[in-house]
């Protein structure tokens, strides 16, 4: 078990937290959190989840290995740093850099730069042979300032982007305004916690968004829309990005033609740019929602999003599910969603 932080993004005050969490009991990693700093998490845990992490995070930014935390105050920073010992990050002859990086206005008031230059000058003093390089390091020391806190440690991994510009809406061979932006369908999948390898469902597949983050993730997808041209517009889309569904299919969410999946994730249809066929978003949620009740084993998850007006976590919980968690995110001034989390019991 090792100390790691996780920089997360600032775009959503809960989502990131909650997708890390997901991916690392996706995996089967253990875990104790520590600590929860704004878009920051100090968590226990075996060193390996990183790797994880990086490819599956939409919200995440950077991990590092934890080599101390403290007050945000410079001589608070170099006591720290001369209590621990630097030996089994840093050999002799490797070359490093420090870097300190604040978190939005949090201890602005003190100089990074400064504090970079006088860690930097302490570790190059502490390690013999370490050298110092700017421009390309084999090591970087990074320290973020948070909460008028220092996590100061290694960096073992930045996580990349994942190309999400490159898979926005009107980027796909087929665009519908209903679309879902690829980086909060790629939080949703995580959120219903498959591993590589499992099939992932979503019976309103539209475009595609949705599975195509769980494909790209190493899943099985199989989709489904009422719609023939969704659901020829998504294999479009499937095909332009080199992904292979287990199959699309032409029907309604009431009554899908599927039996077992290992696990669910929807954005039903709602708004004007959206077919509803007459139907009450309400309903179309709860009879997906009864529909794909045996498909899933128990303990398994459904990640679904809603108009917050529709109150989803209170129809999943009437329908024998467990509501794991539930986020807010604001769209416009006339749609906040709700991403809710269901477990099977």
């Amino acid at each position: 078990m090792a100390r790691l932080f996780f920089l997360l993004s600032g775009e959503h005050e809960t989502l990131p937290i909650a997708e890390l969490k997901a991916i690392l009991e996706a995996e089967g990693y253990k875990y104790r959190v520590l600590e929860k700093l704004d878009q920051l998490l100090r968590v226990e845990t075996d060193l390996k989840s990183f790797k994880a992490v990086k490819n599956r995070a939409a919200f995440t930014k950077l991990c590092g290995l934890e080599l101390f935390t403290c007050e945000a105050e410079p001589s608070r920073a170099i006591k720290a740093l001369h209590s621990i010992s630097l030996d089994d990050v840093l050999k002799k002859g490797e070359s490093f850099a420090v870097r300190i990086k604040h978190v939005k206005t949090h201890a602005s008031e003190v100089d990074g730069m400064a504090l970079e230059r006088k860690l930097g000058a302490d570790i190059f003093k502490s390690v013999k042979g370490a050298r110092v390089n700017l421009k390309n390091p084999e090591k970087t020391f990074t320290g973020i300032l948070t909460d008028n806190k220092l996590v100061f440690g290694l960096k073992i991994a930045d996580v990349p982007p994942k190309s999400f510009t490159e898979r926005r809406p009107k980027k796909k061979p087929f665009f519908h305004p209903s679309a879902m932006p690829p980086k909060f369908a790629r939080c949703m999948v995580n959120l219903a916690k498959p591993r590589a390898g499992d099939l992932v469902f979503d019976p309103f597949c539209g475009t595609g968004s949705i599975l195509i983050e769980a494909a790209l993730m190493g899943c099985r997808v199989i989709g489904l829309d009422i719609q023939r041209r969704m659901a020829r517009g998504s294999l479009k889309n499937f095909r332009y990005f080199g992904i292979a569904p287990e199959g699309l299919i032409v029907a309604d969410a009431k009554n899908p033609p599927v039996r077992k999946v290992d696990c669910v994730v929807a954005d039903p249809p709602y708004g004007k740019s959206a077919t509803t066929l007459k139907r009450a978003t309400r309903q179309i949620i709860e009879e997906c929602l009864k529909a794909v009740y045996e498909m899933l084993g128990k303990g398994q998850h459904i990640c679904m999003a809603a108009p917050k007006t529709v109150g989803i976590s209170q129809i999943g919980t009437s329908l024998g599910y467990k509501c794991v968690e539930s986020h807010l995110v604001y769209i416009h001034r006339s749609l906040t969603r709700e991403i809710a989390v269901f477990k099977k019991i």
